[in-house]
């Protein structure tokens, strides 16, 4: 069989998991884990099929448990990992996401929602795990996570994935819904040379002197991978800089904790992205996410149309939440309307950030997503708060 290229540069007609596949090959991705589970079972399909043909390997464990700590493994090996599941995977992954966290272990991991809880609706979209990706672990600890919106993102923010988990040595996490997921649409992929590509930093020092997690001024340390000739720990444990134990002193819970949660909060500028649309004037702001958001741009459309000042902010970046834009936009317009696949999640983060403004909630369950006259309605309550 003729080896196929790394990127397969071009335009393709091509459905979300497979976008999100061939993004993480793209991105340097060369080990994945995982367990099928719809809506994400294509993602696995693929990469089965496409890492023997980049020199990647492709492990189909037994369960999510497992899952997440092959990625774990593999990534303090070396080497770009990720995983692939949905909402009972995913609950399955905390723990190991928290080890991710601790160890500060680059990866991937991806979420394709469905309804829940439980077994819920596999082959149906939700939003219902966006609390769960930011809080789903014990502990305090800071996670990025990105919404995609269209099969092309899911391409695009895949890449931007791996980049942020090497850069912050932190899990990155992509939330599509099983619509994005499934979705088949126009994909441009760039030339290989045209990709942007970020590695892990590198330890500056010789072995015998390398201090395992001693933070650089951008409170992230350099990381060598395990087989290289570092002798170090990596440990779930309360650790100092060494990564020795050291859960007898509540200085160096405080110091490493605060770390973990700074290297993020300290570089949330670098980190957040929001797309602003017809917002310059809006009277009325849509905030949206996900597959929520197609609908929500067709709804503004129409709305302007009719004479009402509407807008859309859509949210690329769920975590680290997007609060200082959603609160300095508040003050300029009169409501802000939410759509959500979920009983309320994002919400609550837009009500606080936008503090005495109105939110008008639009919260929906089940195979149906929001239609755009369902958000048109509520722009137009909105205009007259």
């Amino acid at each position: 069989m003729t080896q196929e290229r790394t990127v397969l540069t071009g335009k393709h007609f091509m459905q979300g998991d497979i976008a999100c596949a061939e993004g993480a090959i793209a991105a340097g991705c060369r080990f994945f884990a995982g367990y099928p589970i719809t809506p994400a079972t294509e993602i696995a399909e693929r990469m089965a099929r496409r890492l023997p043909e980049v020199d990647g390997v492709y492990v189909q464990m037994e369960d999510e448990l497992g899952s997440m700590a092959a990625v774990i493994g593999a990534s303090y090996a070396g080497v770009k990992s990720m995983t692939a599941t949905s909402g009972p995977g995913f609950s399955l992954m905390q723990e190991n996401i928290g080890l991710a966290v601790m160890t500060e272990t680059p990866c991937v991991v991806v979420n394709i929602m469905r309804g829940g809880p439980s077994t819920g609706q596999p082959t149906k979209p939700g939003q219902q795990d966006v609390m769960q990706a930011r809080w789903g672990s014990h502990g305090d600890y800071e996670i990025i996570a990105l919404a995609p919106s269209s099969v092309q993102e899911m391409f695009d923010l895949t890449i931007e994935a791996f980049n942020l988990s090497e850069i912050y040595r932190v899990p990155v996490f992509v939330l599509a819904d099983e619509i994005v997921g499934h979705m088949w649409e126009r994909v441009t992929i760039p030339s290989e040379n045209a990709i942007k590509r970020v590695n892990r930093k590198r330890p500056r020092t010789l072995p015998e002197k390398y201090v395992p997690f001693l933070p650089d001024r951008d409170l992230v340390p350099p990381m060598a991978s395990f087989g290289e000739g570092y002798r170090f720990y990596a440990t779930g444990l309360t650790h100092d800089e060494t990564g020795h134990p050291r859960t007898d002193t509540a200085k160096a819970q405080q110091e490493l904790v605060q770390r973990l949660c700074d290297k993020i909060r300290k570089n949330r500028e670098k980190i957040v992205r929001v797309s602003a649309n017809m917002l310059e004037d809006a009277e009325v702001m849509v905030v949206a996410y996900g597959t929520t958001s197609r609908s929500a741009m067709s709804a503004v459309r129409e709305a302007r149309e009719k004479g009402f000042k509407a807008g859309l902010l859509r949210l690329i970046t769920l975590w680290p939440f997007p609060d200082k834009e959603i609160a300095e936009l508040a003050k300029r317009v009169r409501a802000i309307v939410v759509p959500e696949m979920n009983c309320g999640q994002i919400v609550r983060e837009v009500e606080r950030a936008a503090k005495e403004t109105s939110v008008i909630f639009m919260p929906k369950l089940g195979e149906e997503p929001h239609r755009p006259v369902e958000i048109l309605d509520a722009i137009q309550r909105g205009s007259y708060k």
